[in-house]
């Protein structure tokens, strides 16, 4: 098994007046020649919007990009005429294929949003832009691996292009999972959304993240109530 771990106080910052990021890897201003990407993951940005503020009209082309709040609304609207909020507890996916503009703001005028960006190369390029929008049960994670995101949309998931699975799980303390791989040459970043984590004698705390290859199924033993983002990805090109 092969792991690189990536402390919270690791990551790349960005700090503006309405915006506060922390990048996983490298993006916008921040670059880390060590920090550009696992396999086909290229983003994860953990961003906190301000109230009614928000990213103007921008555009993506060849990208599949998830977005999932942990807190508060994301006001969306794009080319392809979609105008939705995504609350925390819902997963959005854009696969931008031949090119899309879309904006995102903040749905509030009160509170803050935090939401997970990730980036993820495609399969396939310039195929016809597609969005997707769902709803997740919490309960459904709990203690238990709740798929989000896969290439075929199994057991309600969303359909991505790329051989890439993302799950979520809310783990009792004390308790003890495996993380099987769904395919056998494919790696996984573990992210701690909250909580503390143990990885074989590894501890991971909140935002602290994980690339893990070469392997069959992870271990993880939660020493305290956590919430916890498996991002499994093609890593071999």
């Amino acid at each position: 098994m092969n792991i690189n771990k990536h402390t919270a106080d690791s990551r790349g910052t960005a700090q503006h007046s309405w915006l506060r990021s922390h990048h996983t890897y490298s993006f916008a201003s921040y670059y880390n020649q060590e920090r550009m990407g696992f396999g086909v993951l290229r983003v994860i940005n953990d961003d906190h919007v301000k109230p009614s503020k928000g990213f103007g009209e921008h555009s993506h082309q060849n990208m599949e990009i998830i977005s999932i709040p942990l807190s508060g609304a994301l006001r969306h609207q794009d080319s392809m005429g979609h105008q939705q909020v995504i609350h925390a507890g819902e997963v959005q996916l854009m696969s931008a294929g031949t090119g899309i503009t879309h904006l995102e703001y903040n749905h509030s005028d009160i509170e803050e949003v935090n939401f997970l960006q990730i980036w993820v190369l495609p399969k396939e390029i310039d195929t016809t832009p597609h969005y997707q929008q769902r709803s997740f049960d919490s309960l459904a994670r709990k203690n238990q691996f709740q798929l989000l995101v896969s290439p075929d949309g199994r057991d309600s998931s969303l359909a991505i292009n790329q051989n890439a699975y993302f799950s979520r799980i809310n783990l009792d303390k004390e308790k003890t999972v495996n993380y099987p791989l769904f395919c056998r040459n494919n790696g996984v970043y573990l992210f701690v959304i909250s909580g503390q984590v143990m990885l074989g004698e590894m501890c991971l705390n909140t935002r602290d993240g994980v690339e893990v290859s070469q392997f069959e199924q992870i271990n993880l033993t939660a020493k305290a109530d956590a919430q916890l983002l498996c991002i499994e990805v093609l890593i071999t090109l």
